[in-house]
């Protein structure tokens, strides 16, 4: 079978496409024929060598695919030949591999898709769906006047969505461009703000009233972490997350005495800790129901078959794309 593996680090370029051997499920495994599989963008910074972590090489990335059950291995039951599933395999003993034609994924990682799901909708709600479901179990905006940085991208753009199903009172999106903007403002999101500009603390006040927020959900880096921690109101809350979220941000002396007196939090956040595989089957149907019913809109960012990950990378490196870019073996 095809896959794709990085024996170096560098740009894009070092994503070869080679040929293995086909996986076999072992007991309590399933073989999955991949339909889709995501791109992230720390997948990006690993390629770099720019993670937290330095990854071994040869490393085949890939943590999160969609398909059809190949094979059974011994003693899986509740799933059938053929049938639709999404694999978060970050979650499972074997947590990449997903650029392939192939993969292998412990029963506990595998959940059933609704067939009004398409593969590409289900893999855009594994990462950046539970990303965004545990961010609000964490951080519940109920009440409150919410502030989502990088409001296009997969998980600031479910952010909005969901953070409007439970009862935010307002929510004001930032990112960087007016198509990324009127794009979350079409998910729900009730102002929109270009974080480019220089004045947009004021523009994102102004769109509150004049007040700053109440929780903010930040996933961006350096000044922008800067200036959101500044915008907070009385005992709001700044959360960080993801791999942008611990570059460039230096608190100082200003900062803390800002958090003192204004009885602000600052907040992080990492998914897998918060991951139980006892309930990760019942959140991921409750991700993939809203997303079936139309409830819940996982924004495609591009999709590129298996013998174009450079390009697909390259894309997603750009930061050109809004939402979910995957792969197509």
């Amino acid at each position: 079978m095809k896959a794709i593996q990085i024996n170096r680090f560098g740009g894009p370029e070092v994503l070869e496409l080679v040929e293995i051997e086909r996986p076999s499920p072992g007991p309590g495994e399933i073989l999955i024929k991949v339909g889709a599989a995501g791109i992230n963008f720390f997948e990006v910074l690993m390629r770099q060598d720019r993670y937290a972590v330095t990854p071994a090489l040869p490393l085949r990335p890939g943590v999160e695919v969609a398909g059809t059950v190949e094979a059974l291995g011994e003693g899986v039951a509740g799933l059938r030949t053929g049938q639709r599933v999404a694999a978060a395999l970050f979650a499972g003993d074997m947590p990449a591999g997903g650029y392939a034609q192939y993969v292998v994924a412990s029963e506990a990682v595998v959940a059933p898709l609704p067939d009004a799901l398409s593969f590409a909708d289900a893999v855009a709600l594994l990462v950046q769906g539970l990303t965004a479901l545990h961010l609000l179990k964490q951080n519940p905006p109920a009440g409150k006047t919410v502030l989502v940085n990088a409001a296009a991208g997969g998980v600031g753009s479910l952010l909005v969505q969901l953070a409007k199903r439970e009862g935010a009172t307002r929510i004001i999106a930032a990112a960087s461009s007016a198509e990324k903007l009127a794009l979350a403002c079409e998910l729900g999101a009730d102002a929109g703000v270009d974080y480019t500009q220089a004045d947009w603390p004021e523009r994102v006040r102004a769109a509150n009233g004049g007040a700053g927020p109440d929780l903010v959900f930040e996933a961006s880096s350096g000044k922008i972490t800067a200036a959101s921690l500044a915008l907070l109101a009385p005992f709001g809350r700044l959360v960080l997350y993801g791999p942008l979220a611990i570059r460039d941000f230096r608190p100082g002396a200003s900062e803390v005495q800002a958090l003192i007196f204004g009885n602000l939090s600052l907040a992080g956040f990492a998914l897998l800790p918060l991951l139980d595989t006892r309930r990760l089957k019942a959140e991921l149907g409750e991700l993939f129901g809203l997303a079936a019913q139309g409830a819940l809109r996982p924004l495609a960012g591009g999709s590129y078959p298996l013998d174009r990950a450079v390009e697909a990378h390259a894309a997603l490196g750009s930061r050109r794309s809004a939402g979910k870019v995957v792969l197509t073996p």
